[in-house]
């Protein structure tokens, strides 16, 4: 359950068409910021959640692009990611297969908290009935409740998402009345370990639709790994480069996500504002 802010925020390229974030990860298009005319492609560098309909970029040409350190307004700004995922046996191949993700996604700029299997493993069942929840369950409702991003991980057990990481999930629930209800806007990665290949897919496939009902947007990348040919043999070391590129992959999209989503908020309040604004003059009047 560590929360981490690295220093570390990628680069973004506008041109006239597209406003592409360019990280470490594929592409996010989004249409340009509005009030900016560009006629040629210029790298800058943006503080998250800030243009003029939510973004502030700060523009600069691209042989002059420098890092420069976060500032305290940026890292506020910067998305929040949760990881949930693992099994009963600390550090399992899950878990260390999602603090890869989670390491994507503080590579990408989010600041990251991991609920790893042993936490899990503290929940009671979920009992809708029970108006009483325990110190474990309100910390990870709380804790989602306020994420922009959530990256899933769960193994493969008998071909479907084990009960563990479902407890969890059905736990979420209780966010069924919140502003932004179960998962709604938030970019969910997903991860699914199994020992071969039969049950990578179809529990990908399953832990999809459940992102769909609690309302979540899965990233386009989801990750399978076959822990029967990869191995983790330590929470930094992982026997296929592939598989590590994959996870942090997820990671990366579900950080990025969150940023698009973010401002898309952004814009449609800024909008909302300014349909009301003659309206509110009158009324002033």
């Amino acid at each position: 359950m560590e929360e981490t802010s690295p220093s570390y925020r990628p680069w973004r390229t506008v041109s006239t068409k597209h406003f592409c974030y360019r990280s470490a990860g594929p592409r996010t298009r989004l249409p340009p910021p509005r009030g900016i005319s560009i006629e040629r492609k210029v790298v800058f560098r943006v503080a998250t959640g800030s243009l003029p309909s939510g973004f502030k970029p700060v523009l600069s040409r691209a042989s002059q692009s420098q890092e420069r350190p976060l500032t305290a307004f940026d890292q506020h700004r910067r998305p929040f990611v949760v990881g949930i995922g693992g099994t009963t046996r600390a550090a399992s191949s899950t878990e260390r297969a999602l603090s890869f993700a989670l390491r994507g996604a503080q590579a990408a700029g989010a600041r990251t908290r991991l609920f790893d299997g042993p936490f899990l493993h503290t929940l009671p069942h979920y009992a809708p009935e029970h108006k009483t929840l325990t110190d474990a369950q309100r910390e990870l409702i709380d804790a989602v409740r306020q994420a922009d991003a959530i990256i899933i991980a769960t193994p493969g057990y008998h071909g479907g998402v084990s009960g563990l990481v479902k407890n969890a999930l059905d736990t979420l629930e209780e966010l069924r009345a919140d502003e932004r209800p179960y998962l709604d806007g938030r970019a969910v990665g997903l991860i699914v370990t199994a020992y071969g290949w039969q049950a990578a897919g179809t529990v990908l496939t399953s832990l999809r639709s459940i992102v769909h009902a609690l309302r979540g947007w899965p990233t386009p990348f989801g990750a399978t790994v076959n822990t029967l040919e990869t191995r983790f043999e330590s929470a930094d070391s992982c026997s296929d480069p592939k598989v590590v590129a994959q996870l942090e992959t997820v990671g990366t999209q579900a950080a990025e996500f969150a940023l698009a989503f973010a401002s898309h908020r952004a814009a449609s309040h800024a909008a909302s504002v300014d349909a009301l604004a003659p309206v509110l003059k009158v009324a002033n009047q």
